[in-house]
C-alpha cells in the first residue's frame, strides 16, 4: 500500500518538467495568454517555486522554444534514399505535423510573441532555418550551394514558413494538398532558376532524372501540361 508521499524531483528533472508543461500550454494558446500561475498549477507546484527554477516567463518561454526548435529542425531530417520528390513530401508531412501540434506557439513565435526580437529567440529561429537549409542541400547531394541554388533553397524555406502561418488562420486548404503544392513549389523555383543558369540546370537534371512517373514532380508536370490543353 502506497504512503502517498511524492518523490522529490531533482533540479534538472524539475526544470525539464516545467519546460514540458510550458511547451504544452504554449502549443495550445499564445504564450502571451499563458500565465506563470497556470504553468505552476499544471506542474503541481507553487508559483514561487517556478521562479526558483526560471527567473520569469520569458526565460521559461525561451527554454521551451529551444526544445521546440530542436524538434522542428529534426523534422527536415530524412534518409537520403529514393527520389527527391518523395523525400520532400515526407519532410513536409512531418513539418505540418509540428505546425498542427504547436499551432498557437508556432504562430506566436513567427508573428510576434513574448520573446520575439530577443537575440536568443532570433538565434533559435535562424538555427532552424539553417538546419533546414543544410538538410535540403544534403538531399541534393551537396555540401555547398552555388549562388542561385542558395537563393532557391532559402526562398523555399521562407515560403514553407509563411504558407504554414497563413494555413493556420482557418486551414482553408486541405493539408495534404498544401504539402504536395509546396513540394511542387520547390521544383518550380528550381526550374525557373535552371532556365537562367547552367549550374542550376545541372542540379535540376540530376534530381529529375531519378523521379518516377508516379512521383510528385511527375504529377506537377501532368498538371502544368493540362493547363495548356
Amino acid at each position: 500500500m502506497g504512503t502517498g508521499v511524492r518523490r522529490r524531483m531533482g533540479v534538472e528533472e524539475r526544470r525539464q518538467q516545467l519546460i514540458k508543461v510550458a511547451l504544452d500550454l504554449f502549443s495550445r494558446r499564445s504564450p502571451d495568454e499563458v500565465s506563470i500561475d497556470e504553468i505552476a498549477s499544471a506542474a503541481g507546484i507553487s508559483r514561487p517555486l517556478v521562479y526558483h527554477y526560471f527567473p520569469g516567463k520569458l526565460s521559461l518561454y525561451e527554454a521551451a522554444l529551444t526544445r521546440a526548435a530542436e524538434d522542428l529542425a529534426g523534422r527536415f531530417e530524412e534518409p537520403q534514399e529514393g527520389p527527391l520528390g518523395a523525400r520532400l513530401l515526407r519532410v513536409m508531412g512531418r513539418f505540418f505535423d509540428f505546425v498542427d501540434d504547436h499551432g498557437p506557439g508556432f504562430s506566436a513565435l513567427m508573428r510576434g510573441g513574448p520573446a520575439v526580437g530577443s537575440s536568443a529567440t532570433n538565434a533559435l529561429i535562424d538555427s532552424v532555418r539553417q538546419a533546414a537549409y543544410e538538410q535540403i542541400l544534403s538531399h541534393l547531394g551537396l555540401t555547398e550551394a552555388p549562388a542561385r541554388l542558395e537563393l532557391v533553397v532559402r526562398s523555399w524555406i521562407s515560403l514553407v514558413e509563411s504558407t504554414a502561418l497563413i494555413w493556420l488562420d482557418g486551414r482553408r486548404v486541405p493539408r495534404e494538398e498544401l504539402e504536395r503544392q509546396l513540394v511542387h513549389d520547390f521544383a518550380v523555383l528550381a526550374a525557373v532558376s535552371a532556365a537562367y543558369d547552367p549550374e542550376m540546370a545541372a542540379v535540376v537534371r540530376t534530381f529529375v532524372r531519378n523521379e518516377p512517373g508516379d512521383g510528385p514532380f511527375a504529377d506537377l508536370a501532368t498538371r502544368l501540361i493540362s493547363l495548356a490543353s
